[in-house]
């Protein structure tokens, strides 16, 4: 076997190795959170990004929904806290609906890996959380400010330190404080598994660093998207369908432009 092929073969191991370190990121929330959301619905993601935010792998378990968002989510974090600034034992959280995942109840907590005293990478987890004030779900809301406290990118946890401010205020806006408290403690909880998991197998693997899998898994990954598109014919493409709205029908209307190495789809002319 050649050496191009041996290194290959570890690439992909590793790879490997780090969606089970994410998938039990996951499965240590849905094992401690307190909302039922979450423990029987799976409302929840999980994922390990690099140091510019780039998502390496995500875990099975989870909703698809949070994914994309997510990742966008850590970049808006590397915008608030720059990584120079991260130190062992700080977590990040936001719920702002456009900074994160969607809607009040998404909580997004990011967290900094570090291996012997250097950043590694970033663990990102989200969850829906079972109640954050105001009218929640209800479509009579008729603005942000109606649906819920709302906190920006802040410091959950400084240096191993929980802030106990932003939880007092989340507790007091909730109908169910301990089950906000438990979700947003077993986000904490997550990304600390997590972390430990990947000290263990940048150990086992003998690796100072992500750089090397990393850009293997992105170049891969790449690829892979690039074979996919490939198969779709060359052109422009439109749909529309009609959806249950609160007062009157909405209406979802896409185009799609389709070429040798990209997808793009325009929703213009949606409600």
């Amino acid at each position: 076997m050649s050496e191009n092929a041996r290194k290959r073969i570890r690439l992909q191991l590793m790879w490997d190795r780090l969606i089970a370190v994410v998938e039990e990121q996951a499965q240590a929330i849905l094992r401690t959170a307190f909302g039922s959301v979450v423990r029987e619905a799976g409302d929840l993601s999980t994922g390990i990004y690099d140091l510019e935010g780039r998502m390496l792998a995500q875990a099975v378990t989870g909703t698809p929904g949070h994914v994309n968002t997510m990742a966008k989510a850590v970049m808006h974090f590397l915008d608030r806290f720059p990584l120079k600034t991260m130190k062992p034992g700080d977590v990040f959280v936001t719920n702002d609906p456009w900074m994160g995942t969607g809607h009040l109840f998404d909580f997004v907590v990011v967290s900094p890996a570090f291996y012997h005293g250097q950043t590694t990478a970033l663990f990102a987890s989200t969850c829906h959380v079972i109640d954050v004030g105001g009218r929640g779900f209800s479509a009579e809301a008729r603005s942000i400010y109606e649906e819920g406290v709302r906190i920006p990118h802040m410091k959950l946890r400084e240096e191993k330190r929980l802030n106990e401010v932003i939880l007092s205020i989340l507790e007091a806006n909730s109908r169910n404080p301990v089950e906000m408290k438990g979700d947003l403690l077993s986000l904490i909880t997550c990304n600390d598994t997590a972390q430990q998991r990947l000290d263990e197998m940048m150990g086992e693997f003998n690796l100072d660093s992500l750089e090397e899998l990393g850009q293997y898994i992105l170049e891969q990954s790449y690829a892979a998207m690039k074979k996919a598109i490939n198969k779709v014919p060359p052109g422009d493409y439109a749909a529309e369908m009609k959806l249950d709205g609160y007062e009157r029908e909405l209406l979802l209307r896409a185009r799609m432009s389709v070429s040798a190495e990209e997808i793009l789809i325009d929703y213009s002319g949606s409600s």
